[in-house]
């Protein structure tokens, strides 16, 4: 195992969804900039970029992008940022890595959805898949966390993962003990051949499993899933706990 030698510096923050499950909340402005706790999904996905050693980001935006457009010119400039314009056509995950890949300044570069909020634990989640990424075996490592652990989530899981740290999707109509936190380490190898088009990650990913190159690590510390109205208020009470 030959780790990368230092973080990512370059990551994509997607931003572009509709936000469909988060009404009402987001009948006035994106779901990026819903806040949990008095800062924005868009702010604190941020600060897990910076405080992992990112220093540029590819934002892509579609609903309501002045507003996520006009908060990013805001911010204070501890990153550089970029954007990528999804306003013609939504292009979903896959396809809006691809469209903005001529962006991303490094190989392999990171990819964080905007609706999660993650806490550092003993080793902080960018530097967990730094450590474990090795681009001869990998051309995705996914964050994932436990079943158990996986706040203000409902489902049946993503997947299953061996000792090596491979990752064996869900059967259907089974559940799987790992669910993926929405935070990736990727090499723009995956994305060879690949045509600009809205597609799910997801195609990838099964690419990627199917040669034996899709790997994921635990999370170990805190995760939280705020897709939801609901699960905004849920997070807020979880992290005045802490």
């Amino acid at each position: 195992m030959v780790p990368v030698r230092e973080a990512p510096r370059s990551a994509m923050v997607l931003a572009a969804g509709l936000g469909r499950r988060m009404r009402p909340l987001t009948a006035t402005r994106p779901k990026p900039l819903v806040e949990v706790a008095g800062r924005s999904l868009l702010d604190r996905a941020l600060d897990t970029l910076r405080a992992g050693g990112v220093e540029h980001v590819v934002v892509n935006m579609h609903y309501m992008a002045d507003r996520i457009e006009a908060h990013l010119a805001a911010r204070p400039t501890d990153l550089k940022v970029s954007l990528s314009d999804e306003r013609a056509l939504l292009l979903e995950t896959g396809g809006g890595i691809a469209n903005a890949l001529p962006l991303i300044e490094a190989d392999p570069f990171l990819s964080i959805n905007a609706d999660n909020i993650w806490i550092d634990g003993p080793v902080g989640a960018v530097d967990m898949l730094a450590g474990r990424w090795n681009a001869g075996e990998m051309d995705a490592l996914l964050l994932m966390i436990p079943q158990a652990r996986a706040n203000c989530h409902s489902g049946p899981g993503d997947f299953h993962m061996d000792a090596s740290g491979r990752l064996l999707r869900r059967r259907q109509g089974r559940v799987a003990p790992f669910v993926y936190t929405g935070l990736q380490l990727l090499s723009k190898r995956l994305f060879e051949g690949v045509e600009v088009e809205p597609f799910s990650m997801n195609r990838l990913w099964d690419r990627a499993g199917a040669e034996g190159r899709l790997y994921g690590v635990a999370h170990q510390g805190l995760w939280f899933d705020v897709g939801t109205a609901a699960a905004v208020k849920r997070t807020e009470w979880l992290l005045g706990t802490l």
